[in-house]
């Protein structure tokens, strides 16, 4: 890694590929801070293929590029960005599965001051966006690492909008009940400065 360049790892879980859009926005938005370099990771899927529906199975495809997330990626990274999906107001199970394996960087102390934010979406505009990301967060805190959100600074998260995603704990969006609403340009927007943030403090504490 070269004097003054960080690295990005921007992680996720995505079913029907609104996360996925959204962690792209991440990425973005990290990129955008310069000096920035920056790996897209998915977890692994726990759901059999047997059972996947067809917009599963369209999804997977379009993601099958990107590569699945290891240890080694959290360790090579200086700031790390999570999204996943909500499932009763927390992360998804793919998700706490990935976070579950860290046990040999948590004794090691290997994610001690490394920075970190969390991105969601869920089907309804109240269906537990912020708690999803509160309580990604709490696994973190046990890490070691460094909270951030998105600050008010950031003028859409005023939007008036009848649909908005977007708070101060993180991006996020609402994919609808049949999770066919696709991120707004809104909600894109805070995702590009999430990320973008989390580079800059990164920096700032590398």
């Amino acid at each position: 890694m070269a004097k003054n360049k960080i690295n990005i790892l921007v992680v996720f879980y995505s079913m029907t590929g609104n996360i996925a859009k959204l962690a792209k926005a991440v990425a973005d938005g990290a990129k955008s801070s310069g000096d920035t370099e920056v790996r897209i990771r998915q977890v692994d899927e726990l759901i059999p293929k047997d059972k996947w529906n067809d917009v599963m199975k369209k999804v997977k495809e379009e993601l099958k590029d990107i590569p699945i997330a290891t240890m080694d990626d959290l360790e090579w990274a200086n700031g790390i960005a999570f999204g996943t999906p909500t499932r009763y107001g927390n992360m998804s199970a793919q998700m706490k599965n990935y976070i579950d394996k860290t046990g040999g960087l948590w004794q090691r102390g290997a994610l001690e001051n490394k920075v970190a934010g969390v991105f969601t979406s869920t089907s309804t505009q109240h269906g537990g966006q912020e708690t999803t990301i509160i309580t990604s967060m709490v696994p973190l805190f046990h890490l070691g690492m460094i909270i951030v959100g998105v600050p008010y600074s950031e003028q859409r998260l005023f939007s008036m909008d009848p649909v908005s995603g977007g708070s101060p704990y993180g991006a996020s969006s609402v994919s609808g009940p049949a999770a066919d609403r696709s991120p707004t340009d809104n909600d894109l927007e805070i995702a590009k400065t999430l990320g973008k943030r989390i580079a800059e403090i990164t920096k700032k504490v590398t």
